[in-house]
């Protein structure tokens, strides 16, 4: 069912939470528009005409096409935070949640697990070189909570959209030995997710990466040299207010 107003999505290419609306966009069908913003080179323009925080995502509902250097009209609602934009999704395209109430509901829980204790220990792990027995221990958590089959809530679901863009970043990351790693780190976390213990987790990421959808938002090598950047970038702000 497409939306009756225009959508247009403020993203970068290396955080997970503007990847997040893409793949729900993706699976919904929509047609959008995409605006660029680069996090570690944000336009001037971009928090004076369109978000404060500067942050991304941001989505634009309704008014006329956008372009960069462009506040959105007055008519057009624009929203922030990417679990907010993913409930109006699913407002707007109710078969990105389940019908039935129990399912929305665990949905919904799915989605604050990830975002009040796994998205943590993930920027902590992959950034400041954080605790790997934490990430295993949050990643088993989030596999405790996935059914036998299918994905989060049984169909694709926004909790889907919520949890996969983290879980692709973190294999890629540890597969391409991310510069944030210690010696080993990284070798020996993706050597422990690949054991049987983790195969539900990892046979989840697989279903999700062999999704079109996945396949028309992940550009690996776009993502890891802009989190490279970022990350350096984050390192560096760190030493020198020590």
């Amino acid at each position: 069912m497409p939306a009756a107003n225009r959508l247009t999505l403020y993203y970068a290419a290396d955080t997970p939470f503007p990847h997040r609306v893409r793949l729900a966009l993706e699976e919904a069908g929509a047609k959008y528009d995409l605006i660029l913003i680069e996090l570690s080179n944000k336009p001037d323009w971009y928090a004076k005409k369109v978000y404060p925080l500067a942050k991304v995502p941001v989505l634009v509902y309704g008014g006329p096409a956008l372009h960069e250097d462009e506040a959105p009209s007055p008519e057009a609602a624009t929203i922030t935070e990417s679990s907010v934009i993913l409930e109006f999704l699913a407002d707007l395209f109710p078969d990105l949640l389940p019908a039935d109430p129990v399912l929305r509901a665990k949905a919904r829980f799915f989605i604050k697990t990830v975002d009040e204790k796994f998205s943590k220990t993930f920027f902590k792990f992959v950034i400041f070189g954080g605790s790997m027995d934490e990430m295993l221990d949050a990643v088993a958590e989030m596999q405790a909570l996935l059914p036998d089959t299918g994905f989060a809530v049984g169909a694709w679901s926004i909790a889907d959209a919520a949890f996969a863009p983290f879980l692709v970043r973190l294999e890629s990351l540890l597969r391409k030995n991310f510069c944030a790693f210690a010696d080993g780190v990284a070798e020996k976390t993706l050597t422990e997710l690949q054991a049987p213990t983790f195969a539900r987790v990892w046979r989840y990421l697989e279903e999700n990466v062999a999704r079109e959808s996945m396949a028309k938002t992940w550009d690996e090598t776009d993502a890891l040299a802009e989190i490279n950047r970022r990350v350096v970038s984050i390192q560096s702000a760190a030493q020198n207010n020590q």
